[in-house]
């Protein structure tokens, strides 16, 4: 009897920090407890990459029902959409960094201004790639698919998303200023919105419903466009009338120069890092479509579980880079790195479980999205085969992200590079055709690149040359 009032008291607990969590309650992080720090900070992080992840796995699902060739459009235009993502979360990457390190300095003005900057850079960004993906979606689909008909099917999807990609560049800019903030919880109802507003989309656009006709798959671009515009236009309002931690004012909104060169510099690595890693994936792609179609879609359908499984595991990893970037701010870099190793064992944790389900189940997840049995068979080897690197994953993701938070974006781009380009690419040719593994070796020197890139990490992060990064 004298232990149920303790176990109603445990469970009153949990549930208020939950709830904490998911209101966003302004909350002190470079003092008190460095679990609960992480708690509060990864859960909301944790949902919004959730709900990247549901969205994914979604979209995938009603693009499957068009046939294989839509689906190696997705997959393709993804693949070159990458190039855009990692802009995005490079300089994603830099604003969480800088506004984290003024935040924990006491300086919330510093912090905004730096947000202002983040806008201005997007727009330039966006005009510079829109004008080539407007007149060269043709030729992009074309040169990546050794079959001509993923031409002919998607080439308006890819022209799309190139073109209107402002609120791609935005949604993860602007979330990587509510990140370094602290401010978890309104970045992932930013995301929420603008992902539950293209699910709801997504068949209405791809099949028709009473009087929008039956588009295909340049129904599910445009559900993505006006799904992230929607959560862009709520993220604009948070920052500009909301501003609870952050608060812009158009005032800001005139070049500084000086914070336009630091975020730069910053980008310049962080962006650089999945630049490189973008560009290794669009390789893969390029391999793999020299094999078959119903190769790219098995491929296209496994990377997005594996993605509906990682995406949760950067929540942790984003609530790393706020920890850090914060506590080096306010002169404590001993607990930063604390904070570091504590979310990297919580993330290893959860991945080792997520390993178990892929291995097992990875016919059936397949089979959930395609019943072509070419499909099922090439996705189910390649979602059991990467899987197989998840406990790797689970510390690199954390650590790299870390170093990225504290403003030394050098390190995790030259781990990149090696492993990306001096490993896995290479690895991959050889595999799959001079060795003639075909595809299985494509995803072998995944696993390979990953873990060794992942034991890297771990090595460098201990040596602690990160705590020196100015930002």
């Amino acid at each position: 009897m004298s232990s149920e009032p303790r176990k109603e008291s445990r469970l009153h607990r949990v549930r208020r920090v939950f709830q904490q969590a998911l209101n966003g309650e302004e909350q002190e992080f470079t003092k008190g407890s460095i679990d609960r720090a992480i708690v509060l900070l990864s859960i909301p992080m944790i949902l919004e990459m959730a709900m990247e992840s549901l969205f994914a796995v979604v979209d995938i699902f009603f693009v499957s029902k068009i046939g294989p060739e839509a689906i190696a459009t997705v997959g393709i235009t993804e693949s070159v959409l990458t190039l855009v993502y990692a802009l995005a979360i490079g300089l994603s990457s830099a604003a969480t960094a800088m506004v984290a390190r003024r935040i924990g300095e006491g300086d919330r003005n510093a912090a905004a201004r730096a947000g202002a900057q983040v806008i201005l850079i997007a727009v330039v960004l966006s005009v510079i790639i829109a004008i080539p993906g407007y007149f060269f979606a043709d030729k992009i689909l074309g040169v990546m698919a050794h079959d001509q008909s993923v031409s002919a099917t998607g080439h308006q999807f890819t022209q799309l998303l190139l073109t209107c990609n402002l609120p791609i560049l935005l949604l993860w800019m602007l979330n990587g200023i509510f990140r370094g903030a602290g401010d978890a919880a309104t970045a992932m109802r930013a995301l929420w919105i603008a992902n539950g507003v293209n699910i709801v989309l997504c068949p209405l656009f791809i099949f028709g419903f009473g009087p929008i006709p039956a588009m295909g798959v340049l129904g599910s671009g445009i559900a993505t466009t006006i799904g992230r515009s929607v959560g862009v236009g709520y993220q604009l309002w948070n920052l500009f009338e909301v501003g609870k931690i952050v608060k812009l004012r158009w005032a800001m909104m005139r070049p500084r120069w000086d914070i336009i060169g630091t975020l730069l510099r910053l980008a310049s690595g962080s962006a650089g890092q999945y630049l490189i890693a973008s560009a290794s994936w669009i390789f893969m792609i390029f391999i793999l479509g020299h094999l078959s179609k119903e190769v790219v879609a098995g491929y296209t359908i496994a990377i997005r579980v594996v993605i509906f499984c990682i995406l949760p595991s950067w929540g942790m990893a984003n609530a790393a880079a706020t920890l850090v970037g914060q506590n080096l701010g306010a002169g404590l870099p001993e607990r930063a790195e604390q904070s570091a190793w504590r979310a990297g064992f919580f993330n290893l944790l959860f991945l080792a479980v997520i390993a178990a389900v892929c291995l097992i189940a990875a016919p059936q997840l397949i089979g959930f999205f395609s019943q072509t049995p070419e499909v099922v068979k090439a996705g189910a080897l390649a979602l059991r085969i990467i899987a197989g690197g998840y406990v790797f994953y689970g510390w690199g993701m954390v650590l790299t992200q870390a170093i990225n938070g504290a403003g030394d974006t050098f390190t995790p781009t030259l781990l990149n590079f090696i492993f990306f380009w001096l490993v896995e690419t290479p690895l991959a040719w050889f595999l799959a055709f001079p060795c003639n593994w075909g595809q299985t070796g494509v995803y072998w020197s995944i696993v390979l690149a990953e873990s060794g890139m992942a034991l890297a990490a771990i090595w460098l992060f201990k040596k602690g040359n990160w705590k020196l990064a100015k930002v």
